[in-house]
C-alpha cells in the first residue's frame, strides 16, 4: 500500500497536471502552474475511482478467460459471443448524454463503479454460460459508463493544450491500478482460485465506489446544463472511433484467447504478463499525452496505425510465444493514444457543453462493432483458422491509417476557449 500511494504521489503532484484557468499556451510552462483547489478535488476523486475501477477490471480480464476455458469449457465461437453481448452497453453508451441531463459526470462515474464490482461478484458465481453472460453485461454497464464520464470530466477542467498530459497522468493512474491486480491475481488465484478472487475484488470496488460518490459529492466540471448536440463537423471523429472499436475488439478478444487456447498459458502467467505490460505503462502512458501535446493527432496516430499493423501481422504468422507477448505489450501502449481522438475531439467542439454527451455517443459508435466483430471473428477463426482473424484486424487498422490523414485541428477548426468553472 505504501509503494502504491508513493506511485501515485509521483504520478499525480498537482504542479504536473496541466490544469488549470489561466494556464499559458507553452507546454513546458505547465509544470510551473499550480491548480486551483477546485480543479484539486475534482482529479484527485477521478484518480480514486479511476484507480478502483481498473483494478477491478485487471482482476477480471486477467482470469476471465482461464475460467471461461477451464470451468465453463467455453470454445472460440461462444467467447466471441460473449465479448459481444459485453460490449452492447458500449453500444447504448449514447444514453450517458441524456444522464448527464440529469447527473454530474462525477455521480454516474462513481455508480459505475459500484455497478462493475457487482458485476466481478456474479462473475464469480456464474455456473453457466447464461449467467456468465449476465454477469458480464452487469460489470459492462458500469465500465462503458465509467470512461466516457471520467474522460468528459478531465476535458471540461483542462485547457486545449495541457489535456493530452492529463489524460495520460490517469491513464498512468489506470495502470498503476492493473499493477496491483495483477500482483493480486498472481500470489491468490491458487489459493483462492477464480471464483473467490473475483467475490473478493468486487466487494472492494464496490467499496471504493461508495467512498468516491461520498467525497464527490458536488464536484462537477460545468455550471451549465449540457446539451445533446451532434454535428456533421464530429464525422471523421465518429469513423475513426467506429474503426478503433473494430481493431480493439479484434486483439482484445483474441489475443488473450490465442495465448490461452493455442499456446496453454495459465492465469498466473496471464497474471505476470499483465503486471509486465501495466509497469510498463505506467510510465509510458503519461509519455504519450505529452508525445500527442508535441507532436499533434494526426501525426501520433499516423505512427500509432502503422505499428499496430505490424503487431496483428505478428500475430497471425509468429508463433514463437516470446515475442508474442513483446507483441501484446506493444499493443496495450499503443492503445493509449485513443486519448488523441478525445483530444482532437477537444480541439474541434463548438462548445464544451457538447463534450460529454458526443464522447458519448463516440463511445456508441465504437461499440458498433461489438455486435458483429467478436461473433465474426470467432467464426473465422474456427473457419480458417487464428490468422485470418488478426489479418482482418491489420486491414482494419489500414483503413484507420487513411482516414486518419484527414485530420485537421488548424484556426478554422478551433472553438471558443474551453472556460473552466470551479466552485
Amino acid at each position: 500500500m505504501y509503494l502504491t500511494a508513493t506511485c501515485l504521489t509521483a504520478i499525480l503532484k498537482p504542479s504536473k497536471y496541466g490544469i488549470g484557468p489561466h494556464l499559458p499556451v507553452r507546454l513546458e510552462e505547465a509544470n510551473r502552474i499550480p491548480m486551483t483547489a477546485a480543479q484539486r478535488r475534482i482529479f484527485w476523486t477521478l484518480t480514486i475511482a479511476n484507480f478502483c475501477l481498473f483494478f477491478g477490471f485487471n482482476v477480471w480480464r486477467s482470469v476471465f478467460n482461464n475460467l471461461a476455458v477451464e470451468e465453463l469449457h467455453i470454445e472460440a465461437a461462444q467467447i466471441g459471443f460473449i465479448q459481444s453481448i459485453r460490449e452492447v452497453p458500449g453500444l447504448i453508451g449514447f444514453v450517458l448524454g441524456f444522464l448527464a441531463l440529469l447527473f454530474t459526470e462525477m455521480t454516474i462515474l462513481n455508480l459505475s463503479v459500484v455497478l462493475l464490482g457487482v458485476g466481478l461478484i456474479a462473475t464469480g458465481w456464474a455456473d453457466q454460460l447464461s449467467t456468465l453472460i449476465i454477469a458480464t453485461v452487469v460489470m459492462s454497464i458500469g465500465f462503458h459508463f465509467f470512461v466516457p464520464s471520467s474522460s468528459s470530466m478531465v476535458l471540461m477542467i483542462s485547457k486545449k493544450a495541457h489535456a493530452p498530459r492529463a489524460l495520460g497522468r490517469l491513464k498512468s493512474v489506470s495502470a498503476l491500478a492493473a499493477v496491483a491486480a495483477t500482483i493480486l491475481v498472481f500470489f491468490t488465484v491458487k489459493a483462492w482460485g477464480y471464483r473467490w478472487l473475483l467475490t473478493v475484488t468486487g466487494g472492494l470496488v464496490i467499496a471504493g465506489g461508495l467512498i468516491t460518490l461520498i467525497i464527490g459529492r458536488g464536484q462537477t466540471g460545468l455550471r451549465e446544463r449540457r446539451k445533446v448536440v451532434f454535428r456533421r463537423r464530429y464525422l471523421l471523429y465518429y469513423v475513426l472511433t467506429l474503426l478503433m472499436g473494430c481493431r480493439r475488439h479484434i486483439f482484445t478478444t483474441f489475443a488473450v484467447f490465442l495465448l490461452v487456447r493455442v499456446h496453454g498459458i495459465s492465469a498466473q502467467e496471464t497474471a505476470i504478463l499483465y503486471l509486465v505490460n501495466n509497469l510498463i505503462n505506467t510510465y509510458a502512458s503519461g509519455q504519450l499525452g505529452r508525445l500527442v501535446a508535441h507532436f499533434g493527432e494526426r501525426t501520433t496516430l499516423t505512427v500509432n496505425f502503422l505499428l499496430l499493423i505490424g503487431i496483428f501481422l505478428g500475430y497471425a504468422y509468429i508463433p514463437f510465444l516470446p515475442v508474442l507477448y513483446l507483441l501484446f505489450i506493444a499493443d496495450s501502449i499503443l492503445f493509449g493514444f485513443s486519448l488523441a481522438l478525445n483530444t482532437y475531439f477537444q480541439k474541434i467542439a463548438i462548445t464544451p457543453k457538447e463534450i460529454t454527451s458526443n464522447l458519448a455517443m463516440g463511445q456508441t459508435i465504437n461499440h458498433v462493432a461489438a455486435l458483429f466483430v467478436p461473433v465474426l471473428g470467432g467464426l473465422i477463426w474456427e473457419a480458417y483458422g487464428p490468422a485470418a482473424t488478426f489479418l482482418a484486424g491489420a486491414a482494419v487498422v489500414a483503413v484507420s491509417l487513411i482516414c486518419t490523414q484527414w485530420i485537421r485541428t488548424g484556426p478554422a477548426l478551433q472553438p471558443v476557449s474551453v472556460a473552466v468553472q470551479g466552485k
